[in-house]
Order: structure tokens, then C-alpha cells, then sequence
């Protein structure tokens, strides 16, 4: 590709054709400031923060639209640069509610951190303000209309990168929300709850359904006995609210933390991962011997459950029948647990750490109830744990680590790669591949279905037979497998489909930012922990052999299916009441056709 050569505050140049200035920018380690730009997902320019002064030209251009041309000579900082930057971030804080002491993003907001680098220290202008109520109808997402500034961000990952467009712009000028078509709240639209929306939005306009006051107040509660588990995820994101490395493997500070705030038990999640590889790769086997429905789903992802549910319910047969390991901690907590601990299940809270809000909704699905109760009954995100712990004055970077609890404490290194896209597969693989041969594994490591590309296919040689899989994470992927599916063309058997981009260390309850690179560097603090553990196989785990004598007897055994296995829903595209409205409106169009 051709190279062009220009000056940007009298420095030198060179980059690629069709490099935008703002790119060209970066490259040249000059920072120009942005709010609504999203790399690769919003490039819009609607915000005019980025303007810069090109020589020549009639007025400022937004650098993050604008390409570069052979000898421009471009000044970020010049006096009407800053001028102009200045007077339209003032005019996006004439109508933004001044309420950043209470807002959950004070001190992590884009638009509170721009306006203290440009030295705004009054308001000279105040916009017309639209009362708009808060959308809390869903248990995963609030929205907060009157904090949007409508830099796009959240309706472009839904649309490109999560393929769902569960929200778009809705009337015009100053009227103009953000939000589901028709008006409707979130619970009324096709959302999948991945909460990636919460992870763009710059503002506070999105975010994740607290639950920490709940929380606070069972652990004061005397009469209940509560326990905490915690995602493959989060010990490698947890760190960073305290400041240390991203992807840095905190599992045991991760675990006195917990103690400290005054759970009862702290167990792992990693041990049901455990347990959902047991159950899975043994329908998997089945299916494959007997002739069952193929390719087989995961279905640990409740997230990309409902997509299908949304969007493909035609394909729900070939969904894994198991729950998700956080599911199957709840059921099991409720009844394996207390009978062990001879405690009442009725008194026993079951709290989630978790880097997914869409866990918030897979919590409260009326069919996680196989225990005679909730099985799960908070759910707090990444972010909440980080301020919960920041409210009890932990010093989290100063603990000394400790120990997951037994019996639901003990897992595998198979477990703890769940939290990275491809981990799951890898996972099952390791378990299907000895169950069916009855040999040792040669390496553990299956590379085909590890990194960061959208859609990865390999084929395993399994005692002779080939066995076929793919593996996708982020929701627009899973489309393109779903559509090649039902056209035909692929003969898969097994297909893991995470919601989130890189899979639920990129979930959307972890800390903010979540971009690429801090999916990359947790990605490689999960295969660290991996490789750091004496077990790396789900069926070499003891504590779930000693659970299957005990209590199950045997994978897709009666007691099994009866606590660990579901059933799913078919929802459509669209609620009754988004139907009747589209019908109300084309009728109007209609008649002022006429």
C-alpha cells in the first residue's frame, strides 16, 4: 500500500493510504481527545472533540473520519482546536445532569476526565432539560436516558458486534433518546443482557443492576448462611480495580477478600465447570454414538442462550441440555451442600461473582429452581465486587492468600480456562478424548481453538473417529455459524459459542476498559493459572469423583439431569406489544399515504 507523508505539530509522518488523522495521530504518539470514537466499531465523528486544524482547509476536521493526504500539515492544539473542543464538550455538559459524586461511574467517566483535562471549571450554558425516567425493568442493565450524551457507542457494539440491535436512535433533534424501537423498555426488546453496551458507554447512561446492598444485608443477617462463588473470569480482572497488572492472577487475595467481607463459605464456580465437562462431554459421546441431534451447543453462556432463544429458537435441539457451572453451584449449594453441612437450604444465600450481567437474568429464570429454590440469589458483577470491597476498606493489594473452602472449592486447571474464548472446547476435549480412549492425552494444549479470531475450526482425532468443531465468541459470529448450519454446509459436532468478545474474561460486568488488549493480557493470565495448577483435567478432579459417588452415581444420571440439566424457551425477535406497535405504526404510514 502506498505511503503518504504529512506533519502533524511539525512532526514528521509517514503512514499508510487511507490512515485516518487520529490514527496517524497515535501512530506518532500524539494523543487527540475523543469521546464518541470507538476503534474498529463507532467511527462516526458525531462528538467534534477530535477536531483538529488542517492547513488549507475552511474549518475544523473531525480527525477520527478524516484520512490523511500527501503533505497535509495538521496542528492538534492550536488555539481554535482547543477553543472549539472546549465549547462543544460544554455544550454536551449543558443538558448532562451534574450528579457525578452518586453516579457508579464517578471517577471512571470519560466525559468527568475530558472535562478536568480541558480545564472547564464553570458551566456557561444550560440546555433544555427532558425529564426522562430510569429503565430498570430488566435484572441485568439500567438505563438512564438523561445521562446519554449519544455518542453512539453502545448502539454500534450491539449492531456490529453483537449483531442483536436491541437498541438504536429514536426520534429527532432534540428529542432524539437512545433506547429499544417504539419506546419500549429493555425487558420488552430482543437483549441478550451480554452487557457490552455497559462496557462502551463513556458515561453512566448504562450500567450493570447493583445487588450489593442486598448482599450487605444477608451478610448481616445472623439467621442466613451465605456463600460466594466466583467465575473462572474474575481472578484474573479483580486486580485490576486495586491498580495491579491487568491479567493478573489474584485468586488468593481474590479468596481473603471474601472472607473478609463475611461470607460464610467461599467456594469456585471452577468446581462446577468441572462438573458441567463431566456431564457435557458425556452427552456429547452420547449423542455421537447414538445418533442424536449434532452439532451439540454449549450452553454455559446465558448470554448467547438467549440469542437463540431470540434468534435461532428452530436450532434450541441442538443446545447441551446442561446448565451453566453457575446454575449448577446453586442447585448443588442447596441440596448436595446442606446435606453434607447439615444446614437448612431455606436459610442458604447463594451469591455469584461473575464477569457477565446477562448472569443477573440466567439467575432469575424461573427454571433455575431444581433445588425447591432460587438456586441463585445474587448475582454481583466484577466492577460491583471492586467497589464492595473498596467500601469495607480492604486492602486488597496487601492480602495474604488464602484458600478456596471445601467440598465445592476444589477444580482444575480444564476448569479455569473457561473464562477465555475456546476454553470450554479445550476443556471437553481433554476430558472426551480419555474417556473415549482410555488413554493419557499426549499434550493438553489444543492451540486450534485458543486466540482471538471470530470463528476457529479443528478436527480431533478421537480413537478413530474425527470429530469436528468450531468455536466463536462475540454474538455476530455466532450468526455466521447459525447460518451456515442451517444452510448445510457444515458438518460439525461440537460448537462452543461464547456471547462476549474473547469470552467472559471480556464479559460485561468486567472492569472498564475492556478493549483487545486487556482481553489478550487476561486471556494469558487465565492459561497461566492453567498450567500453574497440579490438575488440568475436569474428570482427574477428586472432589467430583467423591461428589458422583456420594450424591450423583453417574453422569446423565437421574439425580443429574434432575439438578444439573434444563430445558429453554423460545422467544422470537420481538415481544407482542413491539408487534402491535410496528402494526399501530404501519397503519398510520399508511393512512397519511392516503
Amino acid at each position: 500500500m502506498a505511503l503518504v507523508t504529512l506533519t502533524i505539530d511539525r512532526k514528521k509522518v509517514q503512514v499508510e493510504s487511507g490512515t485516518t488523522i487520529l490514527e496517524a495521530a497515535q501512530q506518532a504518539g500524539i494523543k487527540i481527545p475523543t469521546l464518541c470514537y470507538l476503534e474498529d466499531v463507532n467511527v462516526v465523528g458525531s462528538c467534534r472533540i477530535c477536531v483538529v486544524e488542517v492547513k488549507g482547509a475552511r474549518t475544523l476536521q473531525a480527525a477520527c473520519v478524516t484520512p490523511v493526504g500527501e503533505g497535509m500539515e495538521i496542528s492538534t492544539n492550536s488555539a481554535p482546536v482547543r477553543k472549539a473542543r472546549r465549547l462543544n464538550l460544554e455544550l454536551i455538559l449543558s443538558d448532562h445532569p451534574f450528579e457525578c459524586l452518586t453516579c457508579v461511574r464517578n471517577q471512571h467517566c470519560e466525559l468527568q476526565d475530558l472535562t478536568a483535562e480541558m480545564g472547564i471549571r464553570e458551566s456557561r450554558f444550560e440546555g433544555e432539560r427532558v425529564e426522562r425516567p430510569v429503565d430498570s425493568s430488566t435484572p441485568s442493565i439500567v438505563r438512564d436516558p438523561e445521562k446519554c450524551i449519544l455518542c453512539r457507542r453502545c448502539i454500534a457494539v450491539c449492531e456490529h458486534v453483537q449483531g442483536v440491535s436491541a437498541i438504536g436512535l429514536n426520534e429527532r433533534g432534540m428529542e432524539t433518546t437512545v433506547g429499544p424501537a417504539f419506546g419500549d423498555k429493555l425487558q420488552e426488546a430482543a437483549c441478550t443482557m451480554c452487557g457490552q453496551c455497559t462496557l462502551v458507554c463513556p458515561v453512566g447512561a448504562l450500567t450493570e443492576k447493583e445487588y450489593v446492598d442486598d448482599v450487605w444485608a444477608v451478610l448481616s443477617d445472623p439467621e442466613k448462611h451465605v456463600v460466594v462463588q466466583t467465575a473462572p473470569a474474575i481472578r484474573v480482572s479483580i486486580g485490576e480495580a486495586f491498580g495491579l497488572d491487568v491479567g493478573e492472577v489474584s485468586t488468593g487475595k481474590l479468596v481473603a477478600a471474601l472472607r473478609a467481607l463475611g461470607f460464610d463459605r467461599v467456594f469456585d464456580t471452577d468446581f462446577t465447570a468441572d462438573l458441567t465437562i463431566m456431564e457435557e462431554g458425556h452427552e456429547l459421546i452420547d449423542r455421537i454414538q447414538s445418533g442424536g441431534v449434532l452439532p451439540m451447543f454449549t450452553s454455559c453462556s446465558p448470554g448467547w442462550i438467549k440469542f437463540i432463544e431470540h434468534f435461532y429458537p428452530e436450532l434450541l435441539p441442538n443446545l447441551s441440555t446442561c446448565k451453566s457451572p453457575q446454575q449448577m453451584f446453586g442447585a448443588l449449594a442447596k441440596t448436595f451442600y446442606a446435606e453434607k453441612a447439615g444446614i437448612d437450604p431455606a436459610s442458604i444465600v447463594v451469591v455469584s461473582i461473575m464477569p457477565c450481567t446477562a448472569k443477573k437474568f440466567e439467575a432469575q429464570r424461573p427454571e433455575m429452581n431444581s433445588s425447591g429454590y432460587q438456586d441463585v440469589d445474587y448475582v454481583l458483577t466484577t466492577r460491583e465486587l471492586g467497589r464492595m470491597i473498596a467500601e469495607a476498606g480492604i486492602d486488597f493489594r496487601s492480602l495474604e492468600e488464602e484458600d478456596y473452602d471445601a467440598p465445592l472449592g476444589m477444580s482444575t486447571g480444564a476448569a479455569v480456562i473457561f473464562g477465555a474464548t475456546g476454553g470450554v472446547m479445550e476443556a471437553a476435549l481433554r476430558t472426551a478424548y480419555e474417556v473415549l480412549t482410555g488413554d493419557e492425552l499426549p499434550g493438553l494444549d489444543f492451540e486450534p481453538v485458543r486466540g482471538l479470531q471470530g470463528i476457529k475450526e479443528a478436527e480431533v482425532d478421537v480413537a478413530g473417529t474425527t470429530v469436528k468443531v468450531a468455536v466463536s465468541h462475540g454474538l455476530s459470529n455466532a450468526r455466521e455459524l447459525m447460518e451456515r448450519i442451517k444452510s448445510g454446509e457444515a458438518d460439525w459436532h461440537f460448537v462452543e459459542i461464547m456471547c462476549c468478545p474473547g469470552g467472559c474474561i471480556g464479559g460485561g460486568g468486567q472492569p472498564i476498559p475492556t478493549n483487545t488488549e486487556t482481553r489478550q493480557q487476561r486471556i494469558g493470565g487465565i492459561y497461566q493459572a492453567d498450567k500453574d495448577l497440579a490438575l488440568r483435567k475436569s474428570h482427574d478432579n477428586p472432589a467430583v469423583k467423591e461428589l458422583y459417588e456420594e450424591y450423583l452415581e453417574k453422569p446423565l444420571g437421574h439425580k443429574s439431569h434432575e439438578l444439573l440439566h434444563t430445558h429453554y424457551t423460545a422467544r422470537g425477535r420481538f415481544t407482542d406489544k413491539a408487534e402491535d406497535k410496528a402494526e399501530d405504526k404501519a397503519k398510520d404510514v399508511a393512512s397519511d399515504a392516503d
